[in-house]
């Protein structure tokens, strides 16, 4: 999926000289939690969040310096503290540069963006303006659509016992495993050994993804790889 397929197009903005008390209102009534920052031409130059607001002196919360820290402290340090805390205007506690993506950018890569980036939304730009805003919200309201739906249809056990296999040789984290596969009713039992707890976990959900799986009932050992004993996590049934 691109970019355009999932973003917000009708996107509201402030610019440089918007002061912050109305870009707050903004957020508030609009239930948002960021605004990019456009300039005259429609270009963003910076994005105000939630986390630019969060150390105010109206909450009591800007971050405060004691006396013998601050003889040592950078002056400069100390004014961008002050300047984040009493600023009027957004132009002085917004976020810049703005990581963007384009309306053709895959979703893997604004996805790879935020997390590298740790940030939680996107302005997708088209001929140098700001045409879209993707947040992490529109990521989760796009995957509900997109989630299976569970197959309730009943499939022989021997062609699940088949299927089950073949899911679990395709994996390459699966390599190493000794995975025995009874199947019963759709049910699936599982016995064997994992040198992994996660490795447990991940043939759990992948037997799981299955089509005609109605449940799994997990007898998996885990191996620790230093100790070489055995340690049964106990069967459960999912």
């Amino acid at each position: 999926m691109r970019a355009s397929e999932v973003m917000q197009r009708n996107v509201i903005t402030v610019t440089p000289g918007t002061l912050i008390k109305d870009a707050v209102h903004l957020m508030v009534v609009h239930h948002i939690s960021g605004l990019p920052v456009v300039d005259e031409t429609g270009a963003a130059v910076g994005i105000l969040s939630e986390g630019d607001l969060l150390r105010r002196v109206e909450l009591g919360t800007e971050t405060s310096t004691s006396p013998w820290r601050a003889w040592f402290a950078n002056p400069g340090s100390l004014a961008r503290k002050y300047v984040l805390s009493h600023a009027l205007k957004v132009a002085d506690v917004m976020t810049v540069p703005v990581t963007c993506a384009s309306p053709e950018t895959d979703l893997a890569e604004v996805v790879a963006l935020m997390e590298s980036r740790r940030i939680k939304r996107l302005p997708v730009l088209e001929n140098g303006r700001v045409a879209g805003i993707i947040t992490r919200a529109d990521l989760v309201r796009a995957l509900e659509n997109l989630l299976p739906r569970v197959d309730t249809r009943p499939v022989a056990d021997a062609e699940l016992r088949r299927r089950v296999l073949e899911s679990l040789k395709a994996q390459p984290w699966t390599r190493d495993t000794s995975i025995d596969v009874r199947v019963e009713n759709g049910i699936v039992e599982l016995e064997g050994l994992v040198i992994d707890e996660r490795e447990r976990q991940g043939i759990r959900v992948l037997v799981e993804n299955v089509p005609g799986v109605q449940a799994v009932i997990d007898h998996l050992l885990w191996i620790e790889r230093l100790s070489g004993i055995p340690m049964d996590q106990g069967a459960s049934a999912h």
